[in-house]
């Protein structure tokens, strides 16, 4: 009943609370992005959302569009200013999805939205992800968020496609904004986010079990 009828609706009129209510917070740090980073304010990029639908996903702006001397932009951890880096691991710089929830893209909980280039990488069920709309935040958001990995976070994202519930939300956004204060997960042991996914393992045919073939 929750999944089908009462989360899409709880998302809408949370989603335009939040932006009445943040929209000052919004607003200055939008001027800041400007300021130290320059236009574009928003990043937008695409993702696959429901049902794989492609969707433009909008966050603040975190990174300069610094290159080297060929042209090539620079690794993550060398374009992350120092008000990006406070930006993400504060998790302000995810605010601007609260329009992606009031379009329907999005909701507040649900699998993170990962990158298009990802889709021809998964496995049948790691594909399953996409059977519910994406999150601002998840189950995998809060049990480690980007210091756990890859085949860590499937399985929970999994768990919660198979197990959503009303409460269960409820306690995720809790434990969100206990993550968001400890600021634990934000970066990976190698890398500033999430280091790129590479596809599935190839002898892995279910997240309980390993077979050889």
């Amino acid at each position: 009943m929750y999944r089908k009828y009462f989360k899409r609706p709880l998302d809408f009129i949370l989603a335009l609370f939040g932006l009445i209510i943040l929209s000052p917070v919004m607003l200055v740090i939008a001027i800041l992005v400007r300021i130290n980073l320059g236009s574009p304010v928003i990043f937008k990029q695409q993702r696959p959302g429901l049902n794989e639908k492609i969707f433009t996903m909008y966050k603040f702006r975190t990174m300069t569009e610094e290159s080297d001397a060929d042209g090539n932009i620079l690794p993550d951890d060398e374009r992350l200013t120092r008000l990006g880096g406070f930006l993400r691991s504060t998790s302000l710089d995810e605010l601007p999805e609260l329009w992606n929830i009031l379009r329907g893209d999005m909701s507040f909980v649900g699998p993170r939205p990962l990158l298009v280039k990802y889709l021809p990488l998964y496995d049948e069920e790691q594909r399953r992800r996409h059977e519910v709309r994406p999150g601002l935040t998840g189950l995998a958001q809060v049990n480690g968020r980007n210091s756990i990995s890859w085949e860590e976070k499937f399985q929970l994202d999994l768990k919660y496609v198979d197990s959503i519930s009303f409460l269960g939300d409820l306690e995720i956004l809790l434990l969100t904004v206990i993550a968001v204060f400890s600021r634990r997960g934000i970066s990976s042991k190698t890398s500033v986010t999430m280091e790129e996914f590479k596809g599935a393992k190839p002898s892995t045919t279910d997240f309980g079990s390993t077979t050889t073939r």
